[in-house]
């Protein structure tokens, strides 16, 4: 996960009441990761602070990555 942290567990996730499954292999455990989604702009004038994060979950088996705009 980041520099200084230990990674967790992949876990379960669940969107609107529903289980997440990998859209690839069909797995159901996910680790958590937040990315940047950067913007041409923002990289312009170094302010790629300022762009939101997405909330990404890859799959434990195959590393599929699914991404949301909201924590799930």
């Amino acid at each position: 996960m980041g520099f200084f942290s230990k990674d967790k567990p992949a876990e379960q996730v669940f969107v609107k009441g529903k289980k997440l499954k990998c859209s690839i292999c069909g797995h159901d455990y996910f680790k958590h990761r937040e990315a940047q989604l950067n913007t041409k702009l923002a990289t312009t004038f170094k302010l790629d602070w300022t762009d939101k994060s997405a909330h990404c979950y890859i799959c434990d088996h195959c590393s599929n990555i699914q991404w949301f705009l909201e924590k799930l």
